[in-house]
């Protein structure tokens, strides 16, 4: 008897892809944050990021994970022209 040895969740090529773009992009934000100068600023954002990424962890609909994509990427860059106006 043959057994596959793949996980029963097995992600298309696509969805893999786009699966790494999020996780980079959780990433980036994590690292981001970190640069924030208050600890309770840092803590809110830290924590409203992570929940943000939870409640959306079980998205499927392929558009609205690229729109959820596009206003991350939006926050994120909003934040870094944050932190590069208060340093100068």
């Amino acid at each position: 008897m043959t057994t596959s040895r793949l996980p029963p969740a097995v992600f298309t090529l696509k969805q893999f892809l786009q699966r790494q773009k999020v996780l980079g992009l959780y990433r980036s934000m994590l690292k981001t944050i970190r640069e924030v100068p208050d600890d309770a600023d840092r803590k809110y954002l830290r924590n409203w990021a992570r929940e943000e990424f939870q409640r959306n962890k079980n998205a499927s609909n392929q558009d609205a994970i690229r729109m959820m994509i596009t206003q991350a990427n939006n926050h994120l860059e909003d934040l870094r022209k944050s932190l590069a106006l208060a340093k100068s």
